[in-house]
């Protein structure tokens, strides 16, 4: 009988030689949601898949997906789940449908059930028109869900999603989004690995943040937000001279000490009431005459729940940076 959980696991254990890729991690992911799995690189957010996936052995701890238990019913489980990596797993040289009908011979649906399921598929993932074009002119985007398409093949209980938009443009990835929405309105649940922090907010009702083997912390978007701290009040002078002037107004409305980025000229500091903190620190700035050349209100974002909980941001966050 389902407890409403569609994958459990409680301190799963995974060395590699020296190295514990798992230390105890627990995860639980609730049926017919997306589930983040965030984490820095090394973390082990690939080898948790792997496991679920049951594609490697665990050394301890003990999974189930779908109520199958990994190790010991791992061909039933393998039947209840689609797994689709950080690279598109197609053939380039075969058309959308030939892939897809490919697959579904593999899978041992028969030809003409193989047929009919590529058609269902193509349909599914807005890829009709492009089902009798070869793959190797596909967009990003096109391939990924195609991808997605190959790995619903048996319309699974459980799909993984390791790192699925890796490398594509934000337009392609916008279409991958939409493609796993529809996939969990119809049923599907969703354990989604990535590092892109706008993807886990946008997609993931709940997350998990995976570092050195182990599960740190495990909520919602918004509850992990509220662990760094509420709304924010940020204000930019105009002159540095005024940086002073504007901690002072900023202290008076403030939970905390006002926190100041000099080489911005930005003064920043948590807020309870945000609409009377922001009215009150804008009237007095004008009164005392600080130009000001931008004032506003944010709640913290996922990188900075990420950078608080590991101590740097991730890959995707400092590769922007650099490239700056």
């Amino acid at each position: 009988m389902s407890d409403g959980y569609a994958v459990r696991a409680e301190g799963l254990q995974k060395r590699y030689g020296e190295k514990r890729a798992l230390d105890g991690f627990d995860l639980a992911v609730r049926e017919g949601t997306v589930h983040g799995l965030l984490g820095p690189n090394g973390a082990g957010k690939t080898t948790a898949v792997r496991i679920l996936s049951t594609l490697v052995r665990l050394d301890g701890g003990q999974a189930t997906v779908a109520g199958l238990d990994v190790a010991r019913q791992s061909r039933e489980v393998r039947a209840r789940i689609g797994l689709t990596g950080q690279y598109a797993a197609v053939d380039e040289v075969l058309t959308g449908r030939q892939n897809l009908e490919m697959f579904g011979r593999l899978f041992h649906l028969g030809g003409k059930r193989a047929k009919l399921r590529a058609a269902e598929l193509l349909a599914q993932f807005d890829l009709t028109d492009a089902a009798d074009k070869g793959v190797g002119g596909y967009s990003g985007g096109m391939r990924r869900r195609l991808d997605l398409a190959a790995s619903m093949i048996l319309a699974p209980a459980v799909l993984f999603l390791d790192e699925p938009t890796t490398g594509l443009d934000p337009r392609s990835r916008g279409e991958v989004w939409e493609s796993v929405r529809e996939l969990v309105a119809s049923g599907t649940t969703v354990l989604l690995t990535t590092q892109y922090l706008e993807e886990a907010d946008k997609l993931a009702s709940h997350i998990t943040v995976i570092d050195q083997g182990r599960a740190i912390a495990d909520d919602t978007p918004d509850g992990l937000k509220n662990r760094v701290g509420g709304d924010r009040i940020e204000v930019v002078v105009a002159e540095r001279a005024d940086i002073a002037r504007a901690v002072k107004v900023v202290a008076r409305v403030s939970d905390g000490e006002p926190e100041t980025d000099e080489s911005e000229l930005r003064v920043h500091a948590a807020v309870a009431d945000r609409v009377t903190a922001l009215t009150d620190v804008a009237r007095t700035l004008q009164d005392e005459g600080v130009r000001v050349e931008d004032i506003g209100l944010r709640r913290p974002s996922l990188d900075d729940v990420f950078l608080r909980l590991t101590g740097h941001r991730t890959e995707t966050s400092q590769t922007k940076e650099a490239a700056a």
